[in-house]
């Protein structure tokens, strides 16, 4: 076999001995670096985005959880991923360590590498159970939805447009250009 390359199989053990702060994520066994730090328009998107969501879930007493990243989300032994927004509706999934299982609605902020978030990720995500996958996308100004129920939807959205959560059955929606102008 000229020409193959061996890939180191990690373990679940493997990643959490990485040392506090590695920005990492371990995908079917491979652990992928996330460095570098992500640009600052991808820092601002998380705050506003984290925030409308908590102000949605605070004012209608919802039971839900919303958390940023660096925020470990166990989906198997052999996955551990850090979405950039986690929103958990099922509190008995949240542990010390993060979330024990799949989020409700995960949102990813496109940075450094698109085809993490565009391929890899929302396959893992499908795989796991997520409900509600956004892939938003500042180079673009575009928000992809896709839901992940029995009739599987994908939704394309401009930053202008008003984007229904549908884990909320569209009592939320979210004005990414509004937001961007706070």
């Amino acid at each position: 076999m000229s020409g193959a390359v061996k890939i180191e199989r990690s373990t679940i053990e493997d990643y959490y001995a990485l040392p506090e702060g590695t920005s990492a994520e371990l995908i079917h066994g491979i652990i992928y670096d996330m460095s570098p730090a992500p640009m600052t328009v991808h820092q601002r998107l998380i705050t506003k985005l984290l925030y409308s969501v908590e102000s949605f879930i605070r004012s209608n007493s919802g039971k839900c959880e919303v958390f940023a990243a660096p925020f470990d989300v166990k989906l198997s032994e052999d996955t551990v991923v850090q979405p950039d927004i986690s929103v958990i509706c099922d509190r008995s999934k949240i542990t010390e360590r993060g979330c024990d299982g799949a989020p409700d609605l995960v949102i990813e902020i496109v940075s450094n590498n698109a085809a993490h978030d565009y391929i890899r990720k929302l396959n893992i995500y499908h795989e796991y159970g997520v409900r509600e996958y956004w892939i938003v996308d500042p180079k673009r100004e575009t928000v992809s939805v896709y839901i992940f129920d029995e009739d599987f939807a994908v939704m394309q959205y401009s930053f202008s447009d008003s984007v229904p959560v549908g884990i909320y059955d569209g009592e939320l929606t979210i004005n990414v250009s509004e937001l961007l102008e706070q």
